[in-house]
């Protein structure tokens, strides 16, 4: 019985130094999203003397027809000079192809597309010119996101790569700010745009007209974890040349890099990390001076789930991919076949990401071991969890006002700070215990459908 409590007490002290680590990690990563942001702000604006590269868009899509409209739409508005737009139609089987053709009226073409890196098979070509910017829509054979995207790359006419989702609208400015990220900087291979919940923005020519939090809870609290992540650790992973992630909602990339890495990898479910992990390990083995970037002032609005079935289906997609990234570059981080800062990165997400549900997990079992063996210090441990929740709600109000001061046009009220820490509290609480149960389970089953899509249904995005 002895051996049982000594082995709960120190139990007790590593869940309880992980959770300081990580807290600090979260404060830290706060800290330095602020400091950066702050300094952006007394930056030049976007333009200069900087030349800006032609850009090709690539917007895969299935069974997108409630979205896709909007989103060309919102493409077709960009305030940049030389820009293509390619949809990738990945065998939808709603109205998704016939909605593009109708409403910006495609016409068939015969075009070969050099197959520079092996994709499914083309079905049909359509395209439009529209004033400077030519509309094209593949059409082909179901392959998933990244084997879709890997056609889109084949097709591409120019230098540099712009990657979205279907369900995603780009503000005015955001090519230009991300683009120039690139083009001011040569060592640049890829950048990251900062991605935003679309429920509750309404735009007009790519422009914000109206915003406020999104009214339903989940997608408020999924609102809050978006401001935490982009304002907080992919900036200071992006100040310390350690980037990972680049989210597959909008992301750019050299097109020739991305071709010589052989493009996505189509048995993955992270295909988005896995493309940046491997440009990582590309350049550093081939000695090519390189950096991935991050632009907090590239702005895309992406659409939550906004149904609980959906978030978890979602996490377990993210989370599983997380893995098969993690578990397949684990030989090249023994071997420190990375530079220094990306090692690092990969500690932070092996612990913090792919670990971190497990040791929650661990903690709250050894938790109720604990309080049965009468070993737990109850009042420690109450007020431990109030001043994890009052944390939390730190750290989602001070990245929420980030936001706000980044977003000059949006203002808030009494309404808005009050729904902010409910939401925080929600998030906190409830949906991170039902997410951390996904993950530990996750793994049942996880080889069925590796390829699939991972749907989630989609809503209107909200009128100007």
């Amino acid at each position: 019985m002895q051996l049982l409590f000594l082995v709960l007490k120190y139990s007790q002290y590593l869940f309880l130094a992980f959770l300081i680590a990580y807290a600090s990690f979260l404060l830290l990563s706060l800290i330095v999203g602020t400091i950066h942001l702050y300094e952006r702000r007394q930056q030049a604006p976007v333009g200069g003397d900087v030349s800006l590269p032609p850009v090709s868009i690539l917007v895969p899509a299935y069974n997108e027809e409630l979205t896709i409209i909007e989103t060309v739409e919102s493409l077709l508005m960009l305030d940049y000079d030389c820009y293509e737009i390619i949809v990738i139609d990945d065998g939808s089987t709603d109205h998704t192809a016939k909605l593009l053709k109708e409403q910006f009226h495609l016409e068939a073409v015969t075009c070969s597309i050099n197959q520079r890196i092996p994709t499914r098979p083309l079905k049909a070509v359509s395209q439009k010119q529209l004033k400077h910017i030519k509309l094209t829509l593949l059409e082909k054979a179901n392959g998933g996101k990244g084997d879709s995207l890997n056609l889109g790359i084949n097709a591409a006419q120019y230098d540099y790569l712009l990657c979205m989702d279907a369900d995603s609208m780009l503000q005015e400015d955001s090519l230009k700010r991300i683009a120039k990220t690139a083009a001011k900087d040569p060592s640049v291979i890829a950048v990251g745009g900062m991605v935003k919940v679309s429920q509750g923005v309404a735009l007009a020519a790519g422009r914000i007209v109206d915003y406020h939090l999104p009214r339903q809870l989940i997608s408020c609290a999924q609102a809050i974890e978006y401001d935490c992540a982009f304002f907080g650790a992919r900036v200071l992973l992006d100040q310390a040349a350690g980037n990972l992630i680049i989210s597959g909602a909008f992301g750019l990339f050299k097109k020739e890099l991305a071709i010589a890495v052989d493009g996505y990898d189509t048995g993955t479910l992270g295909e988005d990390m896995e493309l940046v992990m491997k440009l990582h390990f590309f350049c550093h083995n081939n000695k090519i001076p390189y950096r991935i970037g991050y632009e907090t002032d590239a702005i895309c609005w992406s659409q939550a789930p906004s149904r609980l079935k959906d978030l978890c289906r979602q996490r377990r997609r993210w989370f599983l991919g997380l893995y098969q990234c993690l578990k397949k570059y684990l030989q090249f981080f023994v071997s420190c076949r990375f530079k220094a800062t990306v090692l690092i990165s990969y500690v932070l997400y092996l612990l913090f990401e792919l670990l971190s549900p497990f040791i929650e997990a661990f903690g709250v079992i050894i938790i109720v071991l604990s309080l049965l063996c009468h070993q737990l210090n109850t009042t420690f441990f109450v007020s431990l969890m109030l001043l994890y929740i009052c944390y939390c709600v730190l750290i989602a109000l001070t990245s929420f006002l980030n936001r706000v001061y980044l977003q000059n046009n949006s203002s808030i009220t009494l309404f808005d700070m009050a729904w902010v820490i409910y939401a925080a509290i929600y998030q906190c609480l409830v949906l991170h215990t039902v997410l951390t149960l996904i993950k530990v389970s996750s793994f049942i089953g996880y080889q069925r459908k590796k390829n699939a899509w991972g749907q989630i249904t989609r809503d209107k995005h909200r009128a100007a």
